[in-house]
């Protein structure tokens, strides 16, 4: 599912506006008000936000309040977007159960990004009720359940989302990343291997890779896959972190033969 277009073509029609001196100007389309609203909350969130409640007020409808709330996200005010897209997913009781998910999860990303993982989990709990075989639902309660250092738990909601979707390099990156967390190295090599053997050149892969290997004592392999970072993404965060890594690496003193 796109996660920000939700709805599609189930927009009322909006309502149209003209001054008395213009002539009256035909009424948006009613797929294209709500794409036009959701650009403006992307682009330019606090203009969006003012569209997206001058159309609430219009008797816009869910989709009003969705791009509310994705301008809400958009501005950083991640626990008022959380409450809205939870409200938007509790009033559309009459709706696709995959909308209502849809919605939820929206609300736990901002949750987690608001520092509330357990309103994170209670939302993907909600969300699951709804489609209880969504793969990334599942991914996205691993997450919130890492931010709440909860990493058995992000192992067995990754176990769900890998049952249901195998091939998930993601979803392996990130379970190599709970085991590590829980000291099972083993494991975590296993998975890492698993999900670059799916995308060997995914920099999160790798610089798991290297965390593990390092971990493991493979100092060169650790080495190898963060340099290797460097040249795919140059710049990037990723990148970033590998220098970082790199940096601690030659600091550390080397093991005696």
């Amino acid at each position: 599912m796109n996660r920000t277009l939700l709805f599609g073509l189930l927009v009322a029609a909006p309502v149209a506006f003209a001054f008395a001196d213009e002539k009256p100007k035909p009424p948006l389309d009613a797929s294209t008000h709500y794409e036009r609203c959701l650009d403006a909350a992307r682009r330019a969130p606090q203009a969006g936000l003012a569209e997206a409640e001058d159309w609430r007020n219009a008797n816009g409808g869910f989709p009003a309040e969705h791009c509310r709330a994705v301008a809400l996200f958009a501005l950083k005010r991640y626990a008022d977007a959380a409450i809205a897209f939870e409200a938007l997913a509790g009033a559309m009781m009459n709706k696709a159960a995959s909308l209502r998910a849809g919605a939820m999860e929206q609300a736990a990303q901002a949750w987690i990004l608001a520092a509330e993982p357990a309103k994170a989990r209670g939302a993907l709990d909600a969300a699951l009720r709804f489609t209880p075989n969504d793969p990334d639902i599942f991914i996205d309660r691993a997450r919130a359940d890492a931010d709440a250092n909860d990493f058995a738990a992000a192992v067995a909601d990754l176990d769900s989302a890998l049952a249901l979707a195998p091939q998930r390099e993601d979803a392996l990156v990130y379970r190599a990343s709970a085991y590590r967390q829980l000291d099972r190295l083993d494991r975590a090599r296993a998975d890492i291997d698993a999900a670059l053997k799916i995308a060997p050149d995914d920099v999160s892969g790798l610089l798991e890779r290297g965390n593990i290997g390092r971990l493991m004592g493979d100092r060169t392999g650790a080495a190898a896959d963060w340099q290797r970072i460097e040249k795919l993404a140059p710049g990037s965060p990723a990148a970033a972190a590998a220098a970082a890594n790199l940096a601690r690496l030659a600091a550390e003193p080397k093991p005696q033969p």
